[in-house]
């Protein structure tokens, strides 16, 4: 019999680690099937492949693609008459040139995108075998997805296009999953302008004027002006400066470059004002230097999301205190947006412990997994239960 209250599916926990500890070759033997395939952003489609071929393996039917070659596939329910959403991005941020060897050792696996998220896509294949093997059957059908362009320039287009032409409905709650880091929690999103600041040193430019200088050096007042505009810590403002790409050699002055950076915000007004901001200092700068310089807004996104007084949420906190696992609560410049637009409550949640994330030497723990995993299966049994849904006045 399925556990119908909080505190009983909290009992119930903390035996299921065991228990999911005991899948930890199947968990990392996909870890390691889908971390060796490369998925830049737009460049998702074997990993996907990868994803329904599994899907097909655990013997499910309801298994579909869309134009953005989005993976869906439908664990039925017992009753049928609502669906959860679980989610992890299909993409990373390493292109195919890079080795994708995956290392799994006694206490860790490494390998570019290992955490992520070739782990979160990792729970997802193995998410049939798991809930079939522990004997977990949930009411609702279980909606597992793996989504595209998701990251960059991306833009999360994969589950935005998912949630705004799907036909399952309704969706009564959303989980997505991050590799790292275990105790996350976030529920709701900030306001967001990521841009690209680009500079281009003309071909008949004047070397002889004071003050000449190349692409790097001219970025370079562009952060600097950046760095002098008073943000503001209510509401929460950050300026995130993210990469820097200019030059080729030491020895030529670079004619090329740009900036990424994002701008995050609670409130969309500050978004807009530091926005236009930062777009003065780029059209000063261009005027300064008499070079080409530009912004190019990639993504905005609005604030929004959840409570922290939310059921989902303070389900979640429940779940984690019990497991020993203290939360980290921070807003999310992901996914999660695109369930907030569409009235979905969702949180994101991560699995384990990580370092050296987005570089070559991406590594993740093992044994901390098990406890991500059962806090995400506990908290899908009391979304199944009711126990996460708002009181309806």
């Amino acid at each position: 019999m399925n556990p119908t209250t909080l505190e009983s599916l909290l009992d119930e926990s903390t035996g299921l680690r065991e228990r999911i500890a005991s899948f930890k070759e199947v968990l990392l033997a996909n870890l390691v099937m889908v971390g060796e395939i490369p998925a830049p952003t737009w460049q998702e489609e074997n990993r996907i492949r990868f994803l329904t071929d599994r899907f097909r393996e655990c013997g499910l039917d309801q298994i579909s693609t869309d134009e953005l070659n989005n993976a869906v596939a439908v664990l039925p329910g017992t009753e049928g008459t609502s669906n959860i959403l679980v989610g992890a991005h299909v993409d990373t941020v390493f292109t195919s040139a890079v080795d994708h060897t995956v290392r799994i050792d006694p206490k860790t696996a490494s390998g570019p995108g290992v955490a992520d998220n070739s782990l979160g896509l990792a729970a997802i294949a193995s998410m049939p075998d798991l809930l079939s093997g522990l004997g977990v059957q949930l009411k609702s059908n279980l909606v597992l997805m793996g989504s595209t362009r998701s990251l960059g320039r991306g833009n999360l287009e994969g589950i935005r296009f998912f949630l705004e032409n799907t036909t399952i409905d309704p969706i009564r709650a959303a989980t997505l999953i991050e590799g790292v880091h275990l105790g996350r929690l976030s529920y709701n999103s900030l306001g967001a302008l990521r841009a690209e600041i680009h500079c281009k040193i003309p071909e008949d430019y004047n070397w002889s004027e004071f003050g000449a200088s190349g692409a790097i050096a001219v970025l370079n007042d562009v952060i600097t002006g950046i760095q002098r505009l008073p943000i503001p810590k209510r509401p929460r403002t950050s300026v995130v400066l993210g990469s820097i790409n200019a030059g080729n050699a030491y020895n030529t002055v670079a004619m090329r470059g740009s900036l990424q950076l994002e701008l995050r915000s609670e409130d969309t007004e500050m978004v807009s004002v530091i926005g236009q901001r930062i777009s003065d200092i780029v059209e000063e700068t261009a005027s300064i230097t008499q070079t080409s310089v530009w912004m190019e807004d990639i993504a905005r996104r609005a604030p929004g999301g959840i409570s922290f007084t939310h059921p989902l949420t303070r389900c979640a906190r429940d779940v984690m205190e019990r497991l020993e696992i203290t939360p980290v609560v921070a807003p999310s410049s992901g996914e999660l947006s695109a369930l907030i637009d569409a009235g979905i409550p969702g949180i994101t949640l991560g699995l384990t412990r990580g370092s050296n994330v987005h570089t070559i030497q991406e590594a993740i723990e093992i044994e901390p997994m098990f406890s991500g995993l059962t806090q995400l299966i506990t908290i899908l049994q009391a979304i199944d239960a009711g126990l996460c849904d708002e009181p309806k006045i």
